[in-house]
């Protein structure tokens, strides 16, 4: 394969005054060819091979230009990936200048020449100029150097000099192999912590993120120095990697080499993550497609996900098996029997022979329980991981089938420590997907939004790893409910397959909540838990999104939704669990939605629900009942407030006022309002942290059509999220609007500078503003661009409030709900409460509303004109 041409290089650079132009047009000329072999399918591999030998070509051309070839002590030297002799279209080209002694001034002109030249021809060049005794004293503190020197390749100049660097950096010398493994592993631990320890990112890193091609480099390096080993195929020489696991590995690079090309081709730059933004664009070049329940891109990233798991796994293995030669092989031999198939070796699990998994198939899972149940161990030895993955093939129906296999995975559900980290080690080891195929059809599955930012399987894991951690002492102040309430949990293992099935189905079609409770019924019955306990698994895959739903979409101040919730949970046994797994869930959906506002959500739903469920399903609350009881305990919050004002005031409220509001909130909505006078007005308090959960910004003021609107592109400016809004009007023309706020970072506001600000801020807007005048300011997230959601806009009736719910779903943006709010004004309809739901680039946002004489709307030409005004303010998509 040839890129450009190197006679027409030559002949051009003899015409030319000046070589840079010819430089330029070779290196052009390399470049297109490179993007259409990649393009028209030439392997990966070929092509990042002719990259570095274009490079070499006009680095080599250009040194002979500036250097005097014949003069010694100065050599050009490519390390780092450009040293292994593998480059990427946009990828850096690391080079080290090294001359003898005492020669920095004799080189300076020619090298800064040099070095120019290499700039004004476009590329990127990361250079170090060294004598090889500063190579050596560099190299012996820092570990990304000797890494990178450990690559190097002699482009041009002096041999011998370049031998005296080689010979002077070896293990030898500085680093020796053990010390060298063990800064690779802790700098490789380091790196994946960035990543939070799982591949499964929602944008992941192709070259930094774990199982990406850092993990292989770094088997590789490991390999260089231990064994001198100048490919990874050597380790199959000696023994430390069977033909299949290296193509395997191989398969796996070649995969994420074709990512990253394909990455800088389209970016034109180094770029290494697979953004949204790409995403797409590489699902399309590399023809995967669409089909009737997952999108072309879904599918190219559950390969890549795949991938990346194999990889991991295999890097697992190898260190595991470094460390025991490079670090171990001087230590004194330490076996402690478990029983005839198991024992440790120097802390860690092995089998006591290689046949053990062929003759005793349970002992696949058995492993995992010993773990669990023998902390000390510090892991599994490399060999023994060897034959876990060569005997995969073993679990089959009649392996599931098998009592012994049955009880081993319920009593690995049922052990006081481990659970979290040993169903992970079975998912790394292919061991769950095996067992539970309904689990593997998850493995690697992701979904193409911004809401969900790990892969199914990991989701589930990590809903797991979040009950668990529930249970554990350490963590009790982190939610101290949580904590408490799963002490009363009498079978903690329910709540562990609650969680393990919960989204099994997801990607099949069809409501994953039905399809999953049929999985959840087979799986319990499969391991014989009895009828009452499969009922509850099953019911908790079934319903585990109602408690967030109903919290969060509909109006849980209402007695009449807690009384239909209650009637669902139907008991306090049902309660606890689902509360536990809903909160576990969010948690683990996107560690970015959890906030103290979900909580104090959850938990009032929760105990309200607990409330009715104390007293008997068949007796709910009179709403006039819970009107009295309100205002009974905020006459107390008031203390000496003049009781005749206060029930002057109450008298120009309804009752939906006080079912809607906490006694709290009522005491001090009538506390400010009392303290008014109609100058204050409009009357903006804030409370930077209440029982909702929020930061709660109260508005009193004269009634006006673009209240809400103005007060909402106001909040939207100053970078608030509005999450709940509730606003009342008095029979005397005065308005009480409540809206519960969060900062960008879903947090409560406690900085009282900021408080004073929005107040002033709001202020401002409420009296100073026309809304036709305001603009929205914010810019949506970059990943927002990416998706598209059509806006739907659904009615339906709250009978028990005489209110008309509008549902609207669409794409999330900057002045949403200002936008929103302008299309109810354009149509005479009120707003009453409005619930505010973000999913990641989806709002399901729910308002209860009305025509201004306070009629819920009933008519179809009603709905039509609403629909119609929403679409214009916001779009169809």
């Amino acid at each position: 394969m040839q890129l450009f041409s190197h006679d027409k290089f030559e002949e051009t650079l003899k015409q030319e005054k000046s070589p840079l132009p010819a430089y330029r047009q070779a290196l052009k000329s390399a470049n297109d060819a490179l993007r259409e072999h990649f393009l028209g399918g030439t392997p990966v591999t070929l092509l990042v091979q002719e990259r570095a030998h274009v490079i070499d070509v006009l680095l080599i051309r250009a040194w002979k230009h500036f250097f005097q070839t014949d003069d010694p002590g100065s050599a050009l030297v490519a390390v780092g990936g450009y040293g292994r002799g593998e480059l990427h279209p946009a990828s850096d080209i690391d080079l080290l200048i090294l001359i003898k002694p005492d020669s920095h001034d004799y080189f300076q002109n020619a090298i800064e020449k040099f070095l120019a030249f290499m700039w004004d021809l476009g590329l990127e060049i990361g250079h170090s100029v060294r004598t090889v005794d500063e190579c050596i004293e560099n190299a012996s503190q820092d570990i990304t150097v000797i890494t990178n020197l450990m690559e190097s390749r002699l482009l041009i100049g002096d041999q011998p000099l370049y031998e005296e660097m080689r010979t002077g950096t070896s293990a030898d010398n500085i680093w020796p192999v053990d010390r060298f493994f063990s800064a690779k592993l802790q700098e490789q631990d380091k790196r994946h912590q960035k990543y939070h320890d799982t591949a499964y990112n929602l944008e992941p890193n192709v070259k930094e993120g774990p199982g990406g091609l850092r993990d292989i480099q770094n088997i590789a390096w490991v390999a260089k120095r231990h064994f001198g080993a100048t490919s990874l195929q050597d380790l199959v020489k000696h023994q430390f990697l069977t033909e299949q696991e290296y193509q395997d590995l191989n398969t796996g690079q070649t995969f994420l080499w074709k990512v990253r090309f394909a990455l800088h081709i389209h970016t034109k730059r180094g770029e290494n993550r697979l953004l949204f933004d790409y995403q797409t664009v590489l699902a399309e070049m590399f023809a995967y497609q669409d089909d009737e329940h997952h999108r072309a891109v879904e599918h190219f990233m559950k390969d890549y996900y795949r991938t990346i798991t194999e990889l991991s796994r295999l890097n697992e293995m190898l260190l595991q098996h470094f460390q025991e030669a490079i670090l171990y092989q001087d230590k004194t031999v330490d076996l402690q029997p478990i029983n005839k198939r198991f024992r440790i070796c120097n802390d860690f699990i092995e089998v006591t022979h290689a046949n053990v998994f062929k003759h005793y198939p349970f002992a696949l899972l058995e492993i995992f329980l010993h773990l669990e149940q023998r902390p000390q161990i510090k892991g599994v030895r490399a060999a023994t991981i060897r034959l876990i993955r060569n005997h995969r093939y073993l679990i089959d129906d009649t392996f599931r089938s098998d009592l012994r296999c049955r009880s081993l995975f319920m009593e690995i559900l049922r052990q006081p420590q481990g659970i979290t980290h040993e169903l992970r080690r079975m998912n790394r080891y292919g061991i769950l997907a095996a067992y539970f195929p309904a689990f593997g059809k998850i493995v690697g599955q992701m979904q193409f939004d911004l809401f969900h930012v790990y892969t199914v399987d990991d989701h589930i894991l990590m809903v797991l790893r979040n009950v668990r951690r529930f249970t554990v002492p350490e963590f009790a102040q982190e939610l101290p409910f949580c904590s408490q309430l799963i002490h009363t949990i009498p079978k903690l293992e329910i709540l562990y397959l609650g969680a393990l099935m919960h989204d099994i189905a997801k990607g099949r079609g069809g409501d994953h909540s039905l399809l999953g409770e049929q999985d959840a019924t087979a799986f319990c019955r499969h391991h014989g838990l009895g009828e009452f306990d499969t009922r509850l698994v099953a019911w908790l895959v079934k319903n585990h999104l109602i408690m967030s739903t109903t919290a969060q979409r509909k109006d849980i101040s209402d007695p009449e939704v807690i009384s239909e919730f209650a009637t669902l949970v139907m008991d306090q046994l049902h309660l606890d669990h689902l509360y536990l797994l809903t909160v576990a869930d969010i948690r683990g959906t996107n560690p970015s939605i959890w906030n103290g506002w979900k909580d104090a959500l959850l938990k009032n739903l929760y105990n309200s629900t607990r409330a009715q469920l104390k007293r008997g399903l068949e007796q709910p609350v009179e709403k006039a009942l819970y009107v009295r009881e309100n205002q009974a305990e905020a006459l107390q919050l008031l203390g000496d407030t003049e009781i005749s004002d206060i029930k002057n005031l109450w008298h120009s409220l309804n009752d939906g006022y006080f079912l809607r509001h906490s006694p709290d909130e009522i005491a001090w909505h009538t506390h400010t309002i009392l303290n008014s006078t109609n100058t204050d007005l409009p009357r903006i308090v804030i409370r930077d942290e209440t029982l909702r959960g929020g930061t709660e910004i109260f508005i009193y003021a004269q009634d006006q059509t673009h209240l809400f609107a103005i007060t909402a592109m106001a909040l939207d400016q100053m970078g608030l999220n509005v999450v709940d809004a509730r606003i009342f009007t008095t029979n005397t023309g005065f308005t009480l609007d409540t809206f519960i706020v969060l900062d960008s970072m879903g947090s409560t506001i406690h900085n009282p500078d900021r408080i004073q600000d929005i107040v002033l801020n709001l202020k401002q807007h409420l009296t100073c503003t026309n809304l036709d005048s305001m603009k929205i300011s914010r810019r949506p997230a970059r990943q927002l661009k990416h998706f598209s959601i059509e806006t739907q806009v659904l009615f339906s009736c709250d009978q028990h409030n005489r209110y008309t719910i509008a549902e609207l779903i669409a794409t999330d943006r900057p002045g949403l709900l200002a936008q929103v709010s302008r299309a109810f004004i354009e149509c005479n309809v009120r707003i009453h409460n409005a619930k505010i739901v973000t999913f990641g680039e989806k709002v399901e946002d729910i308002f209860f509303i009305t025509d201004q004489e306070n009629r819920p709307l009933e008519e179809s030409h009603q709905f039509d004109e609403l629909r119609t005004a929403i679409f214009k303010f916001i779009g169809k998509a």
